[in-house]
């Protein structure tokens, strides 16, 4: 009897473990990285919706981000981000300032297309079963952080089955937050010059640059 209950929990146990890293979700977000990182360059609009139960909030934005290599620009309701790979520049038109830093890559939470990538490192993934999004059948992924202090205890991804396009992606933080963002329409290689990725003080006369170089 014992027996029988040791090698139980040594199958269910063994099956956590493994399930931590489960090749079958590593080989959908492996396919949806490849598809991504043939695309040199790209716009997509995206919704955005921020609930948190407890605390009765709902909010609702829609936003937009181009995105060309290492380079982006993502423009939201209230502040647009211009990133030409080495500056960065925090446009605020209500206060008509910008801010200018330097771009760190490691710090770099606004960019919505790092999602392509993430569970590359310090992640674990699992596939835990499929959901239909926009009316899109796709696989549904549990991206949870190695690091037990992460900002964000787990990250589910919504993976069309059929082109393993992302449809949209749910962040889920230690404040009781679910961040959604769903791609609501995406076109790829665009063609962009350089310069649209850097924010022009000729073109927005009043602004306030604030250097924080």
């Amino acid at each position: 009897m014992k027996r029988t209950v040791f090698s139980v929990l040594s199958v269910i146990l063994s099956h956590v473990v493994f399930s931590q890293y489960d090749p079958k979700a590593l080989e959908v977000l492996e396919a949806m990285s490849k598809k991504y990182k043939s695309i040199t360059s790209f716009e997509a609009l995206l919704s955005s919706t921020l609930t948190n139960e407890s605390a009765g909030v709902k909010d609702e934005f829609k936003g937009k981000i181009t995105v060309k290599g290492n380079k982006y620009v993502l423009a939201l309701p209230e502040q647009e981000v211009y990133n030409n790979g080495k500056t960065v520049w925090t446009y605020l038109p209500e206060q008509k300032e910008v801010n200018i830093d330097d771009f760190d890559p490691k710090s770099d939470d606004l960019n919505p297309s790092k999602i392509f990538d993430m569970f590359k490192k310090g992640f674990k993934y699992l596939l835990y079963g499929q959901d239909t999004q926009g009316g899109v059948l796709c696989d549904e992924i549990d991206l949870i952080p190695e690091k037990k202090d992460a900002q964000y205890f787990k990250v589910k991804m919504f993976i069309s089955k059929k082109d393993k396009s992302v449809q949209s992606w749910i962040m889920f933080d230690r404040g009781g937050n679910r961040y959604k963002y769903t791609i609501t329409k995406f076109t790829p290689h665009i063609k962009v010059d350089d310069s649209f990725f850097e924010f022009d003080l000729k073109k927005h006369p009043g602004v306030s640059p604030n250097d924080l170089r």
